[in-house]
């Protein structure tokens, strides 16, 4: 099986504790509903006991992890899927992209002397990728991160993240403590498994930028003296319940730019076999100093795109740019 024995000891523990909260609900409402999940999860107990968990009843294939992550009930591969419920599934998948590019932000933003402008498309029809801009006073807080896996699982934890840190960022925390907070409420809410890479910034309207990274890939420092990677960073969100977090200061002048972006830009490979990776992406932003954030962004994926050419995209690719701009008086 593509599943690991750690991770179906893992998935068994997560099924465990589900069956209990399930039937506690049960003991108090009892619905054909709720008897009726409370048998599919004890069916999928049983599979993981006798060795089948993961298998497709249907072709006697390995459905993948990915599958089993997104729904830990399933008994057989997509491919497999009656046609009522595939085509049910392809609805489904076609309701959580339109929701999903309903919780991005304004493709081009501006708020406290600061413009954006990002790049955001899925490998699939929904994206494990997040990117968020919330204005809160006369800060900007600016977010981009990674999921781990792909598909409908990643797409939910995404969705769990925007609405995490729409929920927190009004309450004014500290920005380390802010992200020790959202990582408390993952761990609570996601499969041990599960993590992400995770930006958090909080942008002032004096250039003043501070920025917590949390196992992502380094943001980029554009300015007038060349390109600098801003390199701190701590563990993924996800991992340790009561993992401490840190932050680090950065100040941008006028016309300076940071740029935030996701594996699957710098890991796009070209014909030829070769990847794309981060010192193409900054010597690119080395001869595209003064171009503001929605100029960057183009300019970025123009490269991008014409350094793969036909060859395949695998993963999901964001980009942010945020460019220091303020209001001259």
């Amino acid at each position: 099986m593509a599943i690991q024995v750690t991770d179906l000891h893992l998935l068994r523990d997560q099924l465990q504790l589900r069956r209990q909260k399930l039937q506690n609900v049960v003991s108090r409402n009892q619905t054909a509903n709720m008897l009726q999940l409370l048998e599919q999860v004890d069916k999928a107990l049983e599979r993981v006991d006798a060795g089948s968990y993961g298998i497709c009843e249907v072709c006697h294939e390995d459905m993948g992890a990915q599958r089993i992550l997104t729904d830990p009930l399933a008994r057989m591969c997509l491919d497999c899927l009656p046609p009522a419920e595939a085509r049910a599934l392809e609805r489904d998948l076609e309701l959580a992209a339109s929701i999903q590019t309903g919780l991005l932000p304004p493709r081009d933003f501006a708020a406290s002397g600061w413009k954006a402008a990002f790049h955001y498309e899925p490998a699939g029809m929904v994206s494990g990728d997040y990117c968020d801009l919330v204005p809160h006073g006369n800060d900007l807080y600016f977010l981009l991160g990674d999921v781990s896996g792909k598909g409908i699982a990643a797409s939910m934890l995404m969705s769990n993240l925007h609405a995490m840190f729409r929920a927190l960022v009004p309450a004014g925390l500290a920005l380390p403590e802010l992200v020790e907070r959202a990582n408390r409420i993952f761990c609570g809410s996601t499969l041990p498994t599960q993590y992400a890479t995770l930006i958090v910034g909080k942008a002032k309207p004096c250039g003043d930028v501070e920025i917590s990274n949390s196992g992502h890939l380094a943001p980029l420092h554009v300015s007038a003296n060349g390109v600098n990677a801003i390199e701190a960073n701590t563990v993924p969100v996800g991992l340790f319940c009561d993992q401490k977090f840190s932050s680090t200061h950065v100040q941008l002048s006028p016309g300076d730019s940071l740029v935030l972006f996701s594996d699957g830009l710098t890991e796009s490979y070209g014909a030829d076999g070769s990847e794309y990776g981060s010192q193409r992406l900054a010597a690119l932003l080395n001869r595209c100093l003064s171009r503001g954030s929605r100029e960057l962004v183009e300019d970025c994926m123009r490269d991008i795109t014409a350094f793969r050419g036909d060859s395949p995209r695998f993963d999901d690719q964001t980009l942010l740019v945020l460019s220091f701009a303020p209001v001259q008086h």
